[in-house]
């Protein structure tokens, strides 16, 4: 049994995290100040005894005895990352930092939840981990992109220079039950305004591409990859799956059986054109593979914002 830290804890996939980790017969720490968070998301683990849930936000240092952390500490669609982006930018380094120490001082493994954003609007296409990313550094959204790229530098200059043992994961679009109604994020978006009868909302024409892996097949790649012995990475997590905008509109209304209507808006500054994750490293490193398809997964992510709405 270990003792783990899971920051962003109450997160959608934060969350997920906490309850495979309890599975496997650990105890677990959540930490979270719950500004994207929801307490809702972790309330059916309080009874377990080997659970705890601290309130916290990651800029402050924090000392606890654990044996593993997840640093999972940051809001993560642009309606929330762009709300207060000086905040966000102190979360991914300043948090970064703190919970760098915290393993430095207790002499734990950390993995740092990173981001296909760091690619920004990418270049070369599909995007694997040798991919140096092309990002504007002054854009709406580069306190996230160039937040993380930074705490992935910190990530392995604590290794280098403390030898602090670090894992770093660069996660692509997930989607799954726990994302707020109001995340701001493609999946969640279509779901809700279709349940609701509004119009869908394509920014730019819809040709955009983006790859959708689900929540479970996700958090058992983060799991499986901490606990692989000797890869650092970073490498990719995602599903290598390719859909266009306007595909995942349509499969949405279909499944949702509304008669919602497709209305197009001007595309965000700086909104990346391609998405789509190379995944041999995780292939051959973890054996990661994801299994759920879109349809399935889009069908669970709908009956829970039924049942939310």
């Amino acid at each position: 049994m270990k003792r783990i830290l899971v920051t962003g804890g109450a997160g959608f996939l934060g969350s997920f995290l906490c309850e495979k980790l309890l599975a496997t017969g650990n105890e677990v720490i959540a930490l979270d100040n719950y500004f994207c968070g929801n307490k809702k998301n972790i309330e059916h683990l309080f009874s377990n005894p080997r659970f705890e849930a601290i309130r916290h936000d990651v800029t402050q240092p924090i000392h606890l005895e654990v044996d593993e952390i997840y640093n999972f500490a940051c809001p993560a669609s642009p309606i929330h990352y762009q709300h207060n982006p000086v905040h966000t930018t102190k979360t991914c380094v300043m948090g970064a930092i703190n919970m760098l120490e915290l393993a430095r001082n207790v002499n734990a493994k950390i993995i740092q939840a990173s981001t296909s954003e760091v690619y920004g609007d990418p270049l070369v296409h599909p995007q694997n981990e040798e991919y140096f990313g092309n990002v504007n550094t002054v854009g709406p959204r580069s306190c996230y992109d160039e937040g993380k790229r930074v705490a992935e530098t910190l990530f392995f200059d604590y290794h280098q220079q403390y030898g602090v043992e670090i894992k770093i994961i660069r996660i692509f679009n997930t989607y799954g039950p726990r994302m707020s109604i109001n995340d701001g994020r493609v999946v969640s978006n279509f779901i809700v305004q279709a349940l609701r009868g509004e119009d869908i909302t394509i920014y730019g024409k819809g040709d955009q591409t983006r790859s959708f892996c689900y929540v479970d097949d996700l958090v058992e790649g983060i799991v499986n990859f901490m606990d692989e012995p000797s890869a650092k990475g970073p490498i990719n997590l995602g599903n290598p799956r390719e859909f266009t905008i306007l595909e995942l509109a349509e499969k949405v209304l279909k499944l949702t059986k509304s008669k919602s209507k497709i209305i197009f808006s001007p595309l965000p500054q700086n909104d990346p054109m391609q998405r789509q994750p190379v995944i041999e490293k995780a292939q051959k490193l973890i054996g990661f593979s994801p299994k759920i398809e879109l349809e399935s997964g889009l069908e669970k992510t709908i009956e829970y914002f039924r049942k939310m709405l």
